[in-house]
């Protein structure tokens, strides 16, 4: 994708678009399908684009944002401790095994936990089996 500064040469308004590539926006201006917003003009023109640069200095997090952050990831990781602690890891077996449970009445000692994808977990709901996304930090420092 690439974003274009456009400008009409008829009533010189100025607005940016989005094309697949530069070559489609080549084959749109030749076939007359680019029109103005404001006057209807098909003499749409590029206009001069300077390009974006991301430097760090303008992409820094504030300290405040990285105590947020590191906030929520102990929490993350606190929920992490108690469920592996309390729970049985199934793996990617979830969603076999909470069907079992549901379905043979087998009484479990403890929870589990483990892997679905969002349409098992969809299906579950629908048999009225509770299962929940809870988000998974990695112990990797990244």
């Amino acid at each position: 994708m690439i974003k274009y500064n456009l400008v009409c040469k008829a009533c010189n308004l100025v607005y940016d678009s989005w094309f697949s590539s530069s070559v489609e926006f080549d084959k749109l201006k030749k076939k007359n399908l680019l029109n103005c917003h404001n006057c209807m003009s098909l003499n749409i023109e590029k206009n001069l684009m300077a390009p974006k640069l991301i430097n760090k200095a303008n992409y820094r997090k504030t300290e405040k944002e990285i105590q947020k952050y590191k906030k929520i990831k102990d929490t993350i990781k606190n929920y992490q401790q108690f469920i592996k602690k309390n729970f049985k890891y199934v793996g990617k077996n979830f969603t076999y095994e909470a069907r079992s449970i549901h379905y043979n009445g087998k009484k479990k000692d403890q929870g589990i936990y483990g892997t679905a994808s969002k349409k098992d977990l969809k299906e579950l709901r629908e048999e009225g089996i509770e299962a929940q996304i809870l988000p998974w930090v990695e112990d990797k420092n990244n």
